[in-house]
């Protein structure tokens, strides 16, 4: 088996990326950056989104696990003492895979040029300086015109993560589903939007239409873009999935629990 290690770089998770490969090596694993079956991330939540994207191309063929060295993540869920279980569990294959819907997003812009990206948290959308002023298209029908600060889409995995700072709903991962979620909209006499966040099943799609030709700054998990023609941008539910190892029973709400409830 080809494994590979993400790591957030301080000195901790450094040192336990040396054990893990070295341990990994042992048992015969074949460490490869480039074509892994499996991808250890060792950090928090946002380690494990850059690993993401670093292997975003060949999501078919991976699978990947977290090590968190600060706070228990909603990715990242073995500790640093337990290291040499993942390891001998890894070697034995003694995991079960399970998938998770991921977020894609379709940008156009007037010059006909296009591009698609892929979500594991969320897509963003803002208007530096001015408010951001959308239409918003619900399967091919106008729905309202959005404005305010921005909007948040967001798959179910990444509900507890900007989403759910921003009010919206949390939602169990495996559900085959997309949240758009409002940023301070503006709501008044004049000015009207839902107000509540949209939960959004797979075989619907959300489209954004700008009203006038301003600067939008994007963000897709960590990565952001600045556009200055944007025509539209689509969100529905991903073809493609993101794969993750479990080893253990790890029950979401438990950890919905622990995050946000739990003063333990």
């Amino acid at each position: 088996m080809k494994f590979s290690i993400q790591s957030r770089r301080d000195a901790q998770s450094n040192e336990l990326m040396g054990l893990a490969k070295t341990y990994l090596q042992d048992f015969g694993l074949i460490f490869d950056e480039e074509e892994p079956e499996i991808v250890i991330s060792i950090g928090g939540d946002g380690t494990l989104l850059h690993a993401f994207h670093r292997h975003i191309h060949r999501l078919h063929q991976v699978a990947f696990v977290g090590i968190h060295t600060g706070h228990l993540g909603f990715y990242a869920d073995w500790k640093p003492s337990e290291l040499e279980k993942l390891v001998l569990s890894i070697a034995k294959k003694e995991y079960n895979v399970v998938e998770y819907p991921l977020l894609e997003v379709h940008v156009q812009t007037h010059n006909n040029e296009s591009k698609t990206y892929l979500a594991l948290n969320e897509a963003t959308i803002k208007s530096p300086d001015v408010t951001l002023v959308m239409d918003v298209e619900l399967n091919g029908n106008h729905f309202e015109r959005f404005r305010g600060d921005g909007l948040c889409i967001s798959t179910p995995s990444g509900s507890t993560a900007y989403n759910k700072a921003l009010g919206g709903a949390i939602i169990h991962p495996t559900l085959q589903a997309f949240q758009i979620t409002e940023m301070a909209s503006i709501n008044n006499r004049v000015f009207r939007t839902v107000g509540s966040s949209l939960v959004l099943p797979a075989h619907h799609n959300c489209a954004l239409i700008p009203v006038s030709n301003q600067q939008f700054t994007m963000t897709i998990d960590h990565n952001q873009f600045v556009h200055n023609d944007l025509k539209s941008v689509t969100f529905n539910v991903a073809n493609e999935r993101v794969r993750f190892a479990r080893f253990r029973p790890f029950p979401f709400w438990e950890r919905v629990h622990d995050s946000f409830v739990s003063n333990e």
